[in-house]
């Protein structure tokens, strides 16, 4: 009999958290007997889910946060106020019915600290006592928000949420990448062991031993699709720009988050146009991407991934041109690698970016040796906390509240 474990996943925003999680549970299924708790809608078409691996999943009543960071209800039958009261109850009575033997919190406390009320209550169980308790563990991106002086506090309590309550710190990254004290202050400590895994790449986007079979082309495509229309938008405007002898064929992957009427005007766009493809999803991103010419995006952490997996020559567009955000520091530490070409977001032209199309399909990006076999990797260490680290008898009981 498998080891139960709970693993708890927020995505408030865009899919890329989902898409990272699903992937981890893939492989942690083959060690324990998983239950997956989601905070966020899961999107219909979101290639990927489904099937064996989102068995024995929990929905929570889905919120999410709007384009001003407040936080909103994402089903109209429940208002926001009653929505968080039941995902408490239903998160207590799930840790209560499984009794993990290890729980496993994606972000948390580094972020999600707007989900405080629903996780204080469960990562308190955890230390009341009991046949066994639970290894905890938080699971984190690559790259995170940089604090400054101004966020010392925010960080300090994040660091002292661990110490009270988790075991380990999963980090999903190469370390000669990226570390976790880069993106936290610098006089805050972690004291509580951090293990860096690799950079977690879905095992089923598999990569075809023949590549490039459309060398001509370029995908666009922007994550789940949420903020991803203007770019989508411009690089259809990009390609008329262009003279028509020397535009590529162009396929826009809208994605399953893209709101419906930006869909609708992306189709308007493209109506007419026989070397435009406007698609609102693939099954498989990295397959497309490993026979085309070209890609073009922004730069979150899977898409990151499916580029260096799929050695497509890249040119990423990072959401913003705030130097601390994530999507910035991984592209420009990627384009110094050689591994990708980087337009700032600030810089996004329709004259500008028609000129990088026309470059990028010359462009020939450096092999890389980081580690992308995170989720194999997650899946061995968090067995082998399991195996070395669980608690028999009873745990002491002081309560140790968290501050907002």
């Amino acid at each position: 009999m498998l080891p139960s474990l709970v693993f708890y996943c927020q995505h408030s925003v865009g899919t890329g958290h989902l898409t990272r999680t699903v992937a981890l549970l893939r492989h942690l299924r083959a060690r324990f007997d998983v239950t997956f708790i989601t905070g966020g809608a899961l999107p219909p078409d979101m290639p990927g889910l489904g099937g064996s691996d989102l068995q024995k999943t929990v929905q929570l009543p889905p919120v999410g946060v709007d384009e001003t960071g407040r936080m909103v209800s994402r089903d109209r039958r429940r208002p926001l106020l009653r929505a968080l009261a039941e995902r408490r109850r239903v998160l207590i009575d799930t840790y209560h019915a499984v009794k993990p033997h290890v729980l496993m919190i994606e972000l948390f406390p580094s972020g999600r600290r707007k989900f405080l009320s629903e996780l204080e209550p469960v990562l308190e169980e955890t230390l009341c006592g009991g046949a066994i308790r639970p290894i905890v563990c938080c699971s984190v991106r690559d790259i995170g928000l940089s604090h400054d002086d101004q966020h010392h506090e925010y960080d300090s309590e994040a660091a002292r949420v661990l110490g009270a309550y988790f075991d380990a710190v999963l980090v999903h990254c190469d370390p000669s990448f990226a570390r976790l004290e880069e993106s936290i202050a610098q006089d805050v400590q972690i004291r509580v062991p951090v293990y860096y895994t690799g950079f977690v790449h879905d095992p089923n986007q598999a990569v075809p031993r023949r590549l490039r079979t459309r060398p001509g082309s370029i995908i666009v495509s922007a994550g789940g699709g949420l903020f991803g229309e203007t770019l989508l938008r411009k690089a259809i405007e990009a390609h008329a720009w262009l003279p028509a002898g020397s535009r590529p064929p162009l396929t826009v992957i809208g994605g399953p988050l893209l709101p419906e009427d930006g869909w609708r005007r992306l189709r308007a766009l493209a109506r007419g146009r026989p070397d435009v493809d406007v698609r609102r999803s693939v099954p498989n991103l990295v397959w497309e991407l490993s026979q085309a010419g070209g890609s073009i995006s922004q730069c979150g952490c899977n898409i990151a991934m499916d580029l260096l997996h799929s050695r497509v020559p890249a040119l990423v567009v990072p959401l913003g041109d705030d130097p601390r955000d994530e999507q910035v520091k991984r592209a420009r530490r990627l384009e110094s690698l050689g591994a990708l070409r980087v337009l700032s977001n600030s810089d996004l032209t329709v004259p500008r970016l028609a000129a990088e199309m026309i470059s990028l399909l010359a462009f020939r990006p450096s092999a890389m040796a980081l580690n992308l076999k995170g989720a194999e990797q997650t899946a061995e260490i968090v067995q082998q906390l399991f195996e070395q680290g669980v608690v028999v008898g009873t745990q002491g009981s002081e309560r140790r509240g968290m501050s907002a």
